[in-house]
């Protein structure tokens, strides 16, 4: 949990700079901010922007920040100009999960000094705090913020020569994705292993700063065709349920995707299926797939079981691609996924 505590907001001076607060908090990785002055317009503003691009960042208003400083868990930060270099301090912050994040506008009380863990300064020099959040904020998270992804109504795609904005739709919750399994007749059994694998893949994308939201929703349909059968076609026939029920085209393709370490084209044809390429592509693709691997029913294997198991099947190549997935998502998870 990352969390940022605006001190000293007045909504009747602040409400601009308080605002650019919460959008960087937003869009740079914190999952909620807490702002001591109540302003309702604020709230609303920022909820406006969550629904619109999307993501489930939170914002409470009038908090008492005194209480919200000494009931915190984890660690607290307060960025101040007064503070040690950052560059001193980062190695040793980046090992805490659950931080708090503390900004003033005004001059920030004595206190508050006393009642953190740590006082940071990014550089100490006058300026904004709106700077020194995103810097701490892209420093603590080693840059992973910005691969992050947002379900929203609204997403820009990045272009050189024009604004290119496309309506996204909507992701389906939790529910609605377990009803839907259900409904096209997915037997008790696979809805269990859909979640097993849902659980396993969203720890995995948390590590990786992948689109959690998406990872959760392909996670949970990605058998669906198990309804229609439980053959190697599975992941086919689930893309065309999915896309029957006008899922985003993002959760198709985990479905199509999903089967192991991907399908090549030329390894379609020779299974008969479809001659295309079924290799997952995006990281979201990749998480889905190698959970599934690693969740046999619904238990958490290893993966050199899978690997065994594909090995004692002939299936050489299979497995090299396995451990290769393996290893690529580690490394960028930073962790063994086989410790997780």
């Amino acid at each position: 949990m990352i969390a940022v505590l605006r001190l000293g907001h007045r909504p009747d001076r602040d409400k601009r700079v308080t605002t650019h607060v919460a959008l960087v908090a937003r869009a740079f990785g914190a999952d909620k901010i807490f702002v001591d002055r109540e302003d309702k317009k604020l709230e609303q503003t920022i909820r406006d922007v969550c629904r619109r691009f999307g993501g489930n960042f939170e914002i409470e208003t009038g908090v008492n920040w005194k209480g919200i400083i000494k009931e915190w868990n984890g660690k607290k930060i307060h960025l101040t100009m007064y503070g040690k270099p950052l560059r001193e301090k980062i190695d040793e912050i980046r090992r805490e999960r659950d931080i708090l994040i503390i900004v003033g506008a005004e001059k920030v009380p004595g206190e508050v000094y006393r009642m953190v863990d740590y006082n940071i300064s990014i550089g100490n020099q006058p300026h904004s705090e709106v700077s020194a959040l995103a810097i701490f904020l892209d420093r603590y998270t080693s840059g992973k913020w910005e691969y992050k992804k947002f379900d929203g109504e609204i997403e820009i795609i990045p272009s050189e020569k024009r604004k290119k904005v496309v309506k996204r739709k909507k992701l389906p919750s939790e529910e609605e994705c377990i009803d839907m399994l259900s409904k096209q007749g997915c037997s008790q059994e696979v809805i269990n292993h859909c979640i097993s694998v849902k659980n396993l893949a969203v720890k995995i994308a948390e590590l990786a700063g992948a689109d959690v939201e998406l990872v959760k929703v392909g996670a949970l349909l990605h058998d669906i065709g198990r309804s229609k059968t439980h053959g190697i076609s599975h992941g086919i026939e689930g893309a065309k349920i999915a896309r029957e029920l006008n899922l985003p085209d993002e959760v198709v393709n985990i479905i199509e995707r999903h089967i192991g370490a991907g399908v090549t084209k030329e390894e379609a044809v020779k299974l008969g299926l479809p001659p295309k390429d079924y290799v997952p592509k995006t990281l979201e693709e990749k998480i889905v797939a190698h959970a599934d691997n690693l969740i046999d029913g619904n238990r958490k294997q290893k993966i050199s079981e899978e690997v065994e198991r594909q090995l004692k099947r002939g299936n050489k190549d299979y497995a090299e691609k396995l451990m290769k997935l393996h290893r690529e998502l580690s490394q960028i998870c930073g962790i063994d996924l086989d410790e997780i």
